[in-house]
């Protein structure tokens, strides 16, 4: 891999510690590493360079991370990592709910993080892919797989990268049951070293946006201890 095809990577974090460290580490790996050390120079350095990948802290001087994170998603399906020294399950589970692919713990393992890094690149859309056209149809409900559109009962749904491969899958796979580990691997990669409750936590999205009543799912329903099932009638 030549330098000119390294993905471009932007680090949002105001440790000193762990910029010059990773900064160091992930060009060792084969990244271009830009740094921001606050929430709006990391909004202004996406909008003029646009990276392959956002590493981003939740703690930063300015703003909140989460709220950088908003921000980003409204702007593109850019993959964004959270590295956060908050390791609560509710953390985790914010850090997801409002768009990152995926949450890591400080401190962590400059291999893990790499891997999981490469896996959702692996699993981001590049310009110039050559997309198959094709629709899955349930109902109301529509997936254009070469658009990459969702549309819901006549609206369109802006779903973050991980939500539409999730649903692209169950979808595609309507009427069987789809294993946890088939998800992970297929959505998230083989090498995926995360906990597994991530994939509950954009399950548990999806059913908000999809199901009438997500304590009661229809579309998406749970064969428990073995995976998730989609319905292609969800009456």
């Amino acid at each position: 891999m030549s330098p000119e095809s390294w993905p471009d990577v932007l680090l949002v974090e105001d440790e000193d510690a762990y910029v010059e460290a990773l900064s160091v580490g992930l060009a060792q790996e084969k990244f271009h590493v830009r740094v921001a050390r606050a929430g709006a120079e990391a909004l202004a350095m996406f909008d003029e360079n646009q990276p392959d990948l956002v590493l981003l802290d939740i703690m930063l001087p300015d703003m909140s991370g989460i709220d950088v994170c908003r921000s980003l998603r409204r702007r593109s399906d850019v993959p964004i990592l959270v590295v956060s020294a908050k390791n609560s399950e509710v953390d985790t589970v914010v850090g997801l709910e409002i768009g990152a692919d995926d949450y890591i713990t400080k401190p962590f393992r400059l291999r893990e993080l790499v891997a999981r890094m490469r896996a959702a690149l692996r699993r981001a859309p590049r310009d110039g892919d050559a997309a198959v056209p094709q629709q899955l149809v349930s109902e109301d409900l529509k997936l254009d797989r070469d658009r990459r559109e969702v549309t819901f009962r006549g609206q369109g749904l802006r779903l973050p990268l991980k939500e539409f491969e999730l649903l692209e899958l169950l979808m595609a796979s309507a009427g069987k049951v789809v294993t946890r580990k088939t998800i992970i691997d297929r959505v998230w990669g083989a090498s995926y070293v995360g906990d597994t409750k991530t994939l509950d936590v954009h399950v548990k999205r999806l059913r908000t946006r999809l199901e009438d009543d997500r304590t009661s799912p229809r579309r998406i329903v749970t064969i428990r201890g073995v995976g998730y099932r989609f319905e292609p009638e969800a009456n």
